[in-house]
């Protein structure tokens, strides 16, 4: 489970967080909302454990894997499915130390080796890969492409097949459908849909948050409330309390008259 207790977070002079607290379960997806400069994204980064709370404390399994999509794409001369086939990292250590046990004719370590090969479905990598880059609208020409030839947008795409192709138990995504057409959306919305590890995107798309979240968490006055089903359902549970709060002041302002 994912928890934040009594999380307060301040960048620069702006409060972000006041003793929020929050419970993620495993499996759960849940869309991420709020305006902007909220800290959607410094909430990620709490999660990534590349920011700290100023007070109150984030915890994760400890062997969790986390997948993200990266911001930065260097213009980089690796093939386009090599690169997308890289965002399984333990898939690249056991094909580096497949390659050492083989050097140093280690039979014993090469065996241990293609058995978790075998267990991690390593032999169908590249077929995952292009499974995924084919679903965000690549061509079979593109897969041997240089990452550097392709425009930004694109390259976004790629970074986004890389995080899909770890075999993460948590996914973070932010504002994962710019720079996607719709075919690629429908897609991702159903590849999501079927991931089985837990999910928090950060999205200002309802329809995409309607067809894949179970769960919205809204940033509200520097606390963190959670919301059954999607946005939709946020839309309407939100407006009843807004209803609720607003009759409730009405009726005390008449008592105190």
């Amino acid at each position: 489970m994912i928890a934040l207790r009594g999380v307060t977070l301040q960048r620069g002079t702006r409060r972000l967080l006041e003793g929020a607290s929050l419970a993620v379960y495993p499996g759960q997806k849940v869309g991420v909302i709020g305006s902007n400069g909220c800290g959607k994204t410094s909430l990620f980064r709490l999660l990534l454990g590349t920011l700290h709370a100023d007070e109150g404390d984030v915890s994760l399994p400890p062997r969790w894997v986390v997948a993200q999509v990266e911001q930065e794409i260097p213009a980089l001369e690796r093939g386009a499915l090599d690169f997308v086939i890289d965002g399984d990292a333990e898939l690249r250590t056991v094909e580096a130390e497949l390659a050492l046990a083989e050097s140093n004719g280690d039979g014993v370590r090469l065996g241990e080796l293609h058995g978790r090969l075998a267990e991690i479905d390593g032999h169908c990598a590249p077929a995952r890969a292009a499974t995924l880059m084919a679903g965000l609208g690549f061509a079979l020409a593109d897969h041997s492409r240089p990452v550097r030839d392709f425009s930004g947008g694109w390259r976004v795409r790629l970074q986004l097949a890389r995080a899909l192709m770890a075999r993460s138990d948590l996914l973070l995504l932010d504002e994962p459908t710019n720079h996607l057409d719709l075919d690629a959306v429908i897609w991702l919305e159903q590849w999501l849909s079927n991931y089985p590890g837990t999910l928090l995107a950060i999205s200002h798309d309802r329809e995409f948050l309607d067809n894949v979240v179970t769960a919205v968490c809204h940033f509200d006055n520097r606390s963190l409330k959670m919301y059954a089903g999607g946005f939709t359902a946020y839309e309407r549970t939100r407006a009843e309390q807004l209803s609720q709060q607003n009759a409730t002041h009405d009726r005390q302002v008449r008592e105190i008259e």
